[in-house]
């Protein structure tokens, strides 16, 4: 009976040692997204384990009349789905300015933000990465946007070393 515990004790570890996720320790790239304008943020990646990593951005948005500036921290946590597929969930936050030109009218400031994260990223034989996540982003702050949530759609591509 204590063999076959042990046994299958092992064999569970085995297994969950087979699946667990494995990604680079570092990345680094773009993530390009629509937040009320087209903008960029150049992004790197940093694993701390199998299971989760720390990601920061320096973006940037602008539209017609207003730009922004921003800088996000956030811990991700990753599970495979399978082969080089991920899928991701993370929280976290940061700061930002922005700046309102129209006419005669110009007005600027700064802000805090929290965010969320979710999304699937697919991981390929060589050093590249491409992911999909949805950040939905929720701000503090002295007129950044007329209300205070903001939603951010992006597509990732990463340079994994």
């Amino acid at each position: 009976m204590k063999k076959v515990v042990l046994s299958t004790l092992f064999l569970v570890l085995c297994t969950i040692g087979a699946n667990a996720q494995t990604f680079s320790k570092n990345a680094i790239g773009l993530r390009l997204g629509d937040n009320d304008g087209f903008g960029g943020e150049i992004s790197y990646q940093r694993g701390f384990s199998d299971v989760n990593r720390l990601e920061v951005d320096l973006g940037w948005r602008n539209s017609k009349d207003w730009d922004a500036y921003k800088l996000t921290g956030l811990y991700q946590w990753v599970w495979n789905i399978e082969g080089g597929f991920n899928w991701f969930v993370g929280a976290g936050g940061g700061i930002g300015s922005w700046n309102y030109e129209k006419g005669p009218a110009n007005d600027s400031g700064t802000f805090l933000f929290a965010a969320g994260d979710i999304g699937i990223e697919y991981h390929f034989d060589f050093p590249l990465m491409l992911s999909l996540d949805f950040r939905p982003e929720i701000y503090f702050g002295d007129g950044y946007r007329n209300d205070s949530f903001g939603p951010d759609i992006a597509l990732g591509v990463r340079y994994k070393f």
